[in-house]
C-alpha cells in the first residue's frame, strides 16, 4: 500500500516522464488536496485522443459513436509504455471490467516502478501485464494495456509519482513526445 500524501512545503516538484502511449493523448491532472495516497496525489488520468492524424483528422475524441463500450474508447487495450526505466515494485493485476459510465471497486490493476534515486511511479487501471514483480524495464518498453478497472469510468491510465509520501508533479517528456510522433 503506497504512503500517505504529505503536503509538498514550498514549490512542488516535478517529474519527467516519457510518453504513455505511441499515439496523442490527454490528461488531467489532480489538483493538491484531491487525493490522499501519495501515488494518486497530483496524479493525472490519461486517454488517448483520436481523429487527430492522417488525411480525414478533425477535432480529438476520446471515443467513437456514445461512447458505452470499452471497444468505442481509443483508449481500450492500447499499449502502455513504461514511463520511466527502474525495477517493478509493485504489480496487482485486477480482471474485473468496468462498463463506461459505471465506477468500478477497488483495487485498480496497479504497476509501480521504482527509479534508481527512489522516485516510484504508480499506473492504475491496467490490465494485461507483460513484466512481473521484479522485472528492469526500460523508458518506451510496452508494459501493460489500457483497462477499465477499479474506481474507474472509463479506459484511461492514472499516473502518479512520488518520493516517499511527498507527491510529484508529472511532465511529459515532449522531445520524446515528439519522435514518436515521427515513428
Amino acid at each position: 500500500m503506497p504512503p500517505v500524501a504529505v503536503e509538498p512545503e514550498g514549490p512542488i516538484e516535478a517529474v519527467v516522464l516519457h510518453p504513455l502511449f505511441r499515439e496523442p493523448f490527454v490528461c488531467g491532472e489532480h489538483v493538491a488536496g484531491e487525493e490522499s495516497i501519495a501515488g494518486d496525489a497530483l496524479g493525472t488520468d490519461c486517454q488517448i485522443i483520436g481523429e487527430t492524424q492522417g488525411h480525414d483528422r478533425g477535432f480529438g475524441r476520446l471515443y467513437r459513436g456514445d461512447g458505452s463500450r470499452n471497444e468505442d474508447w481509443y483508449s481500450w487495450g492500447a499499449a502502455v509504455l513504461a514511463p520511466v526505466d527502474g525495477e517493478v515494485v509493485g504489480l496487482l493485476p485486477n480482471p474485473n471490467v468496468n462498463v463506461p459510465g459505471t465506477r468500478g471497486k477497488p483495487p485498480a490493476g496497479l504497476l509501480q516502478i521504482r527509479r534508481a534515486d527512489g522516485v516510484v511511479i504508480m499506473m492504475a487501471h491496467l490490465t494485461d501485464f507483460t513484466v512481473a514483480l521484479g522485472d528492469t524495464v526500460t523508458a518506451g518498453q510496452v508494459i501493460a494495456r489500457v483497462g477499465n478497472n477499479g474506481p474507474s469510468y472509463a479506459p484511461h491510465v492514472h499516473v502518479g509519482a512520488s518520493r516517499g509520501a511527498t507527491p510529484l508533479q508529472i511532465r511529459w517528456d515532449q522531445k520524446a513526445m515528439g519522435a514518436l510522433a515521427g515513428d
